[in-house]
């Protein structure tokens, strides 16, 4: 029995069975999945509806990741699967989807990141010293923070980010590094894991 993306074998919203009144047709139909994997570049061409070509990444090996906040895009190595929370397998077998956490190789946005943040870095002492407006101070706090985690990264030698693109259908492995409370959020979610 093929794969389908029909709705007409799931049930009714009262949880009622459907009557099956036709038989599956080829625009309801649904692949393997490609299950793309870190290695040297590998891609299958599917011919699809209208003759249209679709490009599907077996193996990836790098791809082209953004640091937001000093606006930045770099070509970076993908290292391994990190977290995934829509199944824990994917993360067994290094498998690549849209919104998994990967860590990247830092040496490409090492030089970017530090330039942007020096400024702020010399301003620091000052505004320490300074503490007439709470607001500012608790911005200032929250930037040191998200730096220092940035720092260790650094020291690591590998980011985590969060992969945008699908490799399944475009063949590419897009997508921005963590930063700030979501890079805070996941690394907690990490250590969970890992202390089970």
């Amino acid at each position: 029995m093929g794969i389908s993306r029909d709705s007409i074998h799931k049930k009714k919203l009262t949880g009622g069975k459907k009557r099956i009144w036709k038989k599956k047709r080829k625009h309801e139909l649904g692949r393997q999945a490609s299950n793309t994997k870190i290695g040297p570049k590998q891609l299958s061409l599917i011919r699809t509806r209208g003759g249209n070509i679709k490009k599907r990444a077996l193996l990836v090996e790098s791809g082209n990741f953004s640091m937001i906040s000093s606006g930045v895009s770099r070509k970076t190595k993908v290292l391994r699967v990190v977290f995934n929370s829509t199944n824990n397998e994917l993360v067994r077998t290094n498998t690549l989807v849209k919104g998994s956490i990967i860590f990247v190789d830092a040496a490409p946005f090492k030089v970017d990141f530090f330039e942007k943040k020096k400024n702020f870095l010399e301003r620091e002492n000052f505004a320490k010293n300074k503490k007439k407006d709470q607001k500012k101070s608790d911005g200032i706090r929250e930037e040191l923070l998200f730096i220092h985690l940035m720092k260790e990264q650094f020291l690591s030698g590998k980011l985590m980010a969060r992969i945008c693109s699908r490799p399944g259908q475009s063949g590419r492995v897009d997508g921005y590094l963590l930063e700030k409370g979501e890079l805070e959020y996941y690394l907690k979610k990490i250590q969970k894991k890992k202390s089970r």
